[in-house]
């Protein structure tokens, strides 16, 4: 080939993403139907893991496992909360690289059965070591979270991105709301309805019913996925790019040169600085994310004379649903537009800093409950303005997906990228609800900072946030181009 008349241009990190004419694309329109289903599916995950909430605490303590020691119940909750993420840690990045290999469809459906399976299990423990085995299992059978995240980056572009992620976190929000509203109110129904559950059976396994609820979505969303749902894996929609060069030609006839296969990239080539740091803030985010929702039931479920609020499982049930159902309307109605307005990184950084004041309302509702005596409406606009900050915090998670996706170099690796992503994210999760129950008890146990140390540590690592936030590119790479 006369080198004069072509050269050579190798793809990386640095080249430049932008229209050569410098005009704005115009926006692609989202596939309505494919992301119409790969939401509804995503809605039942959420439905699934957060019915549990409202009571988890109380079946604690029905199962005797603290001993009638109400300040440890926080340490076992704990416990159950991170094992799914242990699990998840351990072989999500399996389930990703798989997904490059065989298609998403597949992966979809051994996580969602699995999922099923274990919210069964789970309805039907009655000690503490079947609760652990079924919050394991779910974890290592999991692998949708991030394959769906994935699917969403293959059916959107740079144009639409921000509108496709944000129905990640507004049907996250959704889940967030029936999931606590089913789980609080379908606990326990031999007291609720008991000419409907009177039998033994029900006395026996009091919480099987919003298991069992939750269960059969899950088994609804196999079936939508195995009729209605559409490959999106690059490789077996279209010709397989198996190089990162590319050959530019002057004559009419331009060559795509086969180098290397982008699927079959270890691992250790894909950390970049435009990856790492991405994922790097997901992990921060996911962690103390996880620690605050921990936390939430565990402070309205602790008596007031410990610190809490002392609520039943019914109203844990109706507060974090109306926490779940406003940021997801917010995020519906704004969040795109707030990212066209002042962009991905702003608005990720505005989040961050609103760490701090969520956390701190924590003992700030504690102060106000014991100077007033009783849970009033002081404490319920309390409640009020601690959704009004978790909504603008929430919005972090859309703003991190999109610098995420948009470092993957071809939809070929994005599943890994995003198994790396979901790997760090469970890891942090795994982590976050076992220090911050076991920080909560211990705080109230030996009246640690007057019982509110934990609040205090999760303030300090929120700065680790917000240094991290800075190291963050400017805007989000149009990998399109």
């Amino acid at each position: 080939m006369d080198t004069s008349d072509s050269h050579e241009i190798v793809i990386n990190e640095t080249t430049p993403l932008v229209p050569a004419n410098g005009s704005k694309k115009p926006k692609t329109p989202l596939p309505k139907l494919q992301i119409g289903i790969l939401i509804t599916l995503q809605l039942a995950e959420p439905i699934a893991s957060t019915s549990i909430f409202p009571y988890i605490n109380q079946l604690i303590r029905e199962l005797g496992i603290t001993g009638g020691d109400d300040a440890a119940v926080g340490y076992y909750a704990g416990i159950i909360d991170s094992l799914f993420f242990v699990g998840q840690a351990l072989t999500v990045l399996k389930w990703a690289r798989l997904s490059d290999r065989i298609g998403r469809k597949p992966v979809l459906v051994i996580g969602l059965l699995g999922t099923c399976i274990s919210m069964l299990c789970f309805g039907l423990s009655t000690n503490f070591w079947s609760l652990v085995v079924s919050r394991c299992m779910c974890g290592f059978l999991n692998g949708d979270v991030v394959v769906m995240k994935t699917m969403m980056g293959e059916l959107t572009d740079s144009t639409n991105m921000a509108e496709g992620f944000a129905l990640i976190p507004i049907v996250w929000c959704i889940g967030s709301f029936v999931g606590p509203l089913m789980g609080g109110t379908l606990a326990r129904p031999q007291d609720h309805w008991p000419e409907l559950f009177s039998g033994s059976f029900w006395r026996n396994y009091p919480y099987f019913l919003p298991c069992g609820v939750a269960a059969c979505l899950l088994i609804l969303a196999l079936v939508m996925t195995t009729i209605f749902l559409e490959e999106t894996l690059s490789t077996k929609r279209r010709p397989k790019f198996t190089s990162t060069t590319v050959s530019v030609s002057s004559s009419p006839d331009r060559e795509l040169l086969v180098k290397s296969s982008m699927a079959n990239m270890p691992l250790r080539s894909l950390l970049t600085h435009s990856v790492v740091i991405p994922i790097a803030n997901y992990a921060m985010l996911s962690f103390l994310d996880v620690s605050v929702k921990v936390l939430l039931p565990l402070f309205f479920s602790t008596p007031t004379y410990l610190g809490g609020l002392g609520f039943n499982s019914a109203t844990i049930g109706l507060w974090m649903a109306l926490f779940g159902i406003t940021i997801g309307v917010f995020q519906a109605f704004f969040f795109a537009r707030i990212i066209d307005w002042i962009g991905p990184k702003r608005l990720f950084s505005v989040s961050v800093w609103c760490y701090p004041p969520l956390v701190a309302m924590f003992p700030i509702m504690s102060w106000i409950l014991r100077a007033r005596g009783e849970v009033d409406y002081t404490i319920t606009f309390a409640l009020l303005f601690l959704i009004c900050i978790e909504v603008i915090w929430d919005m972090g998670y859309g703003a991190i997906l999109m610098f995420i996706t948009a470092s993957a170099p071809t939809n070929n690796v994005l599943g890994a990228i995003n198994g790396l992503g979901q790997t760090s994210a469970a890891v942090a999760r795994a982590i976050g609800p076992a220090l911050a129950t076991s920080l909560f008890a211990a705080s109230k146990e030996y009246n640690l900072l007057g019982g509110h140390a934990v609040f205090f540590v999760l303030i300090v690592l929120s700065g680790g946030l917000r240094w991290l936030a800075l190291q963050l590119a400017d805007e989000v790479q149009d990998r399109d181009d």
